[in-house]
């Protein structure tokens, strides 16, 4: 086991650990979202005449939908299919109808969900360390310490052609250059087992895979991954034999690399 990941293991499992990771991943809550008295009127018309076309329609010009379905996306996209598939918009609508207009209503004015601020979160708190971000150009030629400008598509451009790292199927969260050295780093914040937060562990440590000379990639995790627990998540990472840490100790991995 690498000494980052058990240093992260003792670390997480230490008093206040939690309370540290909020200064870097706060939790914001949104505003309720508005739904215009126009489209109100329409979605409660909708109710009382169970016209479930309609009612799917109106709830569809609203940014979030109330419940979560895997074939909203089309219908939102291509609104013919609404009427081209009535098997669809009876299921949706059997569901809408039973919990009842003032929920769905409730549920269509929700703010939207802290975890998806948290890749953001991580990238605000990295520009208020002290060391600057460059453009490729001042970052290649720099001798010291510095993290590379630019959206992630810019940085994966910069690995693919510049480091010649070709196996890179997603951006990374940062490029830090030490010296010489250059770091791919992939942040998450796993907040619960199984589903769409494997795929986000897999994400970051397929980052961590990666060694090329000079280039390391590492994978900067917190949350539910570093306590004890049969779950595929714990069991991986405490046989990885790559660098992953919680981003409480990045600053360190930066010092002792320098």
């Amino acid at each position: 086991m690498n000494k980052w990941i058990e240093k992260s293991i003792e670390l997480a499992n230490s008093n206040g650990y939690l309370d540290k990771l909020f200064k870097i991943y706060p939790v914001k809550t949104g505003n309720i979202r508005a739904i215009p008295d126009s489209i109100k009127n329409e979605i409660q018309r909708a109710f009382r005449e169970k016209n479930k076309i309609d009612l799917i329609r109106e709830l569809l010009k609203l940014p979030k939908f109330p419940i979560d379905d895997p074939y909203i996306a089309s219908l939102r996209r291509h609104p013919s299919l609404s009427s081209k598939n009535p098997e669809t918009v009876e299921r949706i609508s059997k569901k809408l109808f039973s919990l009842g207009v003032d929920t769905v209503l409730e549920l269509a004015a929700m703010p939207e969900s802290p975890s998806r601020q948290l890749g953001h979160s991580f990238k605000r708190w990295l520009r208020s360390l002290d060391y600057p971000f460059l453009e490729e150009d001042e970052f290649e030629e720099c001798s010291g310490i510095a993290f590379l400008e630019g959206s992630d598509r810019k940085l994966k451009k910069f690995a693919n052609d510049k480091l010649g790292v070709k196996n890179l199927e997603k951006g990374v969260d940062f490029i830090l250059k030490i010296k010489n050295k250059f770091i791919l780093g992939e942040a998450k914040f796993l907040t619960d087992y199984g589903g769409t937060q494997n795929n986000q562990f897999r994400d970051a440590i397929n980052v961590a895979k990666i060694r090329k000379d000079n280039i390391i990639g590492i994978a900067v995790i917190d949350g539910i991954v570093w306590f004890k627990s049969n779950a595929y998540m714990h069991r991986t990472i405490k046989t990885f034999d790559g660098i992953a840490l919680s981003a409480l100790l990045l600053l360190e991995f930066i010092k002792e690399h320098r």
